[in-house]
C-alpha cells in the first residue's frame, strides 16, 4: 500500500493586522519532504503517524511531500498560498499511484482571494487521485467545515480536545480509518449537521467535558467511525463560519445525518452556557491583588490578545494596570516584540537599559511601556513545549522593570502560550510569582492549571473581533447566532 502525505497549515483571522507570508512559515516550522522531524507539530502529526505505522509494516510505503505551519495571523499572501499548495499537490503527482492520501491541515486558513483554501486544496488533490483513493485529513476544531471539503473527502476529523492535548490521538485515528478505508475494511461516508451558531467550547470544563466524552463514546460503535464538533473561527470573516457536527460513518450517510442532527441539537441548546467565566480589567486586579499567596500563581490570561487567535500579543493594558497596581512578584508569558527582544540581546545579560516595549502593531495595543529594565534571561531561540511538539520563540528575552519582581517574557516569534515551561527555558520559576500573566484564551490550561491557586480569564478589548453581534461580516451571509436569535427561523440570504 502506498500512501502520501502532507501538511500545510495556518488560522487567518482576517481582521488581524498581522499578514502572513511565505517567511511566517520558514519562521515557525517548515519541514521538505522527508525532513519532518520525529516529534509532531500540532497540524502535521499524521505524518510521524504515518512514518511509525511504516516502520512496522513492510508492505506500507508512505511518500511523506512538504509539512509547514504559520502562527495564525492575518490574510494569507495569495501567491504564497498558490506556491505551497502547487508544491504539495505536484510531490503527490510524482509519487502516484498512491492508495491513501493524509493530510495535516488547519481548516481556517484564508487568503486575499481564497476564502477556503483546504477546500481548494482537497478539491485539486481528488482531481488528481481519482475517485478510487482515499482523501483524509485532519483537521483544528477552531475551522469552518466547507461543502467542498467534504465534497473532496472521505474521511475528516478534528481534535475533540480545547485544549487541544488530543492531536496526537486525533492523528492516529485519522492514519487509522485511512488505512483500514484503503484497505477495503470501512466504507468512509462524511454526514454533517450545521448549528447555526458560534460559541467558545473550553472541553477543560463543563458540560463540554461530559460531551467530548459521549463523542468518543460513540466511536467504533453501530457504524460510528468517527465523531468531531467543529467550533469555528469567529475571527473569520467567511460564508460557513460557525459551529457543525461532523460525522464519518460506515457506508450509512442516512444515519450518520441522523447522529449529526441529534448532536447538534444537543450543542444548540449549549448555546451561551459553555465558554468560560470572564472578567474585566477592575474585577481581574482584584482578584490578582487578593491571590497567589498560597505559594502558588493565580493565572490570568489575556484572552483577547492571544496570538493563537492571529492577533498581535502585544497588548500592553493588562500589564501596565499589573504593573500600577503593584501586583508583586509577576511573569508575563509573552510580549510579541522582536525590536526589544533584540534591544535586549544587544545589551546583554545583566544589562539595565531604558526599553520601550509592546503596544507597536495597532492602537488596538494599548500604549508602549517605556521603562528601564535589566535583562535577566537570553535565548536564541528560545522554546516552549506543547504536547510532545516544540515551539519556537524565535530571539527571546526576559527583562525586569527596575524596582519591581516583575519578570516580562519577549519573544520575536509570534506564539501564544502552551506550557509552564515557556518561563522556566529562560530561568523565571513560577512558583516565585504571585501572579502569571498568559497571552492564550484556552490552549495554556493543560499545562498551567496544576501549578496555579486559580486560573481567571480577563477580557480587555483589543484586534480581535469577540462580539459577533458587531462583527463587521460581509461574507457571512446566513443566519448564526448570536447575531440572530433564532437562526433557524430565518432563511439564509
Amino acid at each position: 500500500m502506498r500512501v502520501f502525505t502532507a501538511s500545510f497549515a495556518t488560522e487567518t483571522n482576517t481582521f488581524s493586522p498581522v499578514p502572513t507570508d511565505r517567511a511566517s512559515f520558514e519562521a515557525a516550522f517548515y519541514a521538505a519532504p522527508g525532513q519532518h522531524p520525529e516529534t509532531p507539530s500540532l497540524c502535521s502529526a499524521v505524518i510521524p503517524a504515518l512514518r511509525a505505522r511504516a516502520a512496522a509494516d513492510p508492505a506500507l510505503v508512505v511518500i511523506e511531500g512538504t509539512a509547514c505551519w504559520a502562527e495564525p495571523g492575518g490574510l494569507l499572501r495569495q501567491d504564497v498560498f498558490e506556491a505551497i499548495r502547487d508544491q504539495i499537490l505536484d510531490e503527490l503527482r510524482a509519487a502516484l499511484p498512491v492508495d491513501a492520501v493524509v493530510l495535516g491541515l488547519h481548516g481556517a486558513m484564508v487568503a486575499q482571494r481564497t476564502l477556503d483554501c483546504e477546500g481548494d486544496l482537497l478539491t485539486r488533490v481528488r482531481a488528481i487521485v481519482g475517485p478510487d483513493v482515499v482523501v483524509a485529513a485532519e483537521l483544528d476544531p477552531h475551522s469552518h467545515l466547507t461543502p467542498a471539503r467534504v465534497a473532496a473527502a472521505d474521511i475528516l476529523a478534528a481534535f475533540l480536545e480545547f485544549p487541544h492535548t488530543d492531536f496526537e490521538a486525533r492523528a492516529e485515528h485519522v492514519v487509522d480509518l485511512a488505512l483500514r478505508a484503503a484497505r477495503g475494511e470501512v466504507r468512509p461516508v462524511i454526514a454533517t449537521h450545521d448549528c447555526r451558531m458560534m460559541d467558545i467550547f473550553p472541553t477543560s470544563r463543563q458540560p463540554m467535558r461530559d460531551f467530548v466524552d459521549r463523542m468518543e463514546a460513540l466511536q467504533g460503535r453501530d457504524g460510528v467511525l468517527s465523531v468531531s464538533l467543529i467550533h469555528g473561527f469567529m475571527a473569520a470573516d467567511v460564508p460557513d463560519l460557525g459551529t457543525q457536527v461532523l460525522v464519518v460513518m460506515d457506508g450509512d450517510r442516512a444515519g450518520g445525518a441522523a447522529l449529526a442532527e441529534r448532536l447538534g441539537r444537543e450543542v444548540w441548546g449549549m448555546r451561551g452556557q459553555v465558554k468560560m467565566e470572564t472578567l474585566d480589567l477592575a474585577a481581574t486586579l482584584d482578584v490578582l491583588r487578593a491571590g497567589g499567596r498560597s505559594g502558588r500563581p493565580v493565572v490570568v490570561a489575556d484572552i483577547w490578545d492571544n496570538p493563537g487567535g492571529g492577533v498581535a500579543g502585544d497588548n500592553t493594558v493588562l500589564l501596565r494596570a499589573m504593573l500600577e497596581a503593584g501586583i508583586g512578584p509577576f511573569a508575563v508569558a509573552a510580549l510579541w516584540d522582536p525590536q526589544a527582544a533584540a534591544i535586549a540581546h544587544a545589551a546583554g545579560p545583566g544589562a539595565v537599559i531604558d526599553m520601550r516595549i509592546g503596544g507597536k502593531t495597532s492602537v488596538a495595543s494599548g500604549a508602549p511601556l517605556d521603562l528601564r529594565v535589566e535583562v535577566r534571561g537570553l535565548a536564541a531561540p528560545g522554546w516552549q513545549s506543547f504536547r510532545g511538539s516544540r515551539v519556537t520563540l524565535g530571539t527571546a528575552a526576559v527583562v525586569r522593570p527596575v524596582g519591581t519582581e516583575a519578570d516580562i517574557l519577549l519573544i520575536s516569534n509570534r506564539t501564544q502560550t502552551f506550557e509552564p515551561d515557556i518561563l522556566t527555558n529562560l530561568g523565571v520559576d513560577p512558583a516565585t510569582k504571585r501572579a502569571i500573566l498568559v497571552k492564550s484564551t484556552n490552549h495554556f490550561h493543560a499545562g498551567f492549571a496544576p501549578i496555579a491557586e486559580q486560573v481567571i480569564y480577563c477580557e480587555i478589548p483589543g484586534i480581535y473581533p469577540s462580539d459577533m453581534r458587531v462583527t463587521p461580516y460581509r461574507n457571512l451571509t446566513r443566519p448564526v447566532w448570536p447575531r440572530v436569535e433564532d437562526p433557524f427561523a430565518v432563511e439564509p440570504a
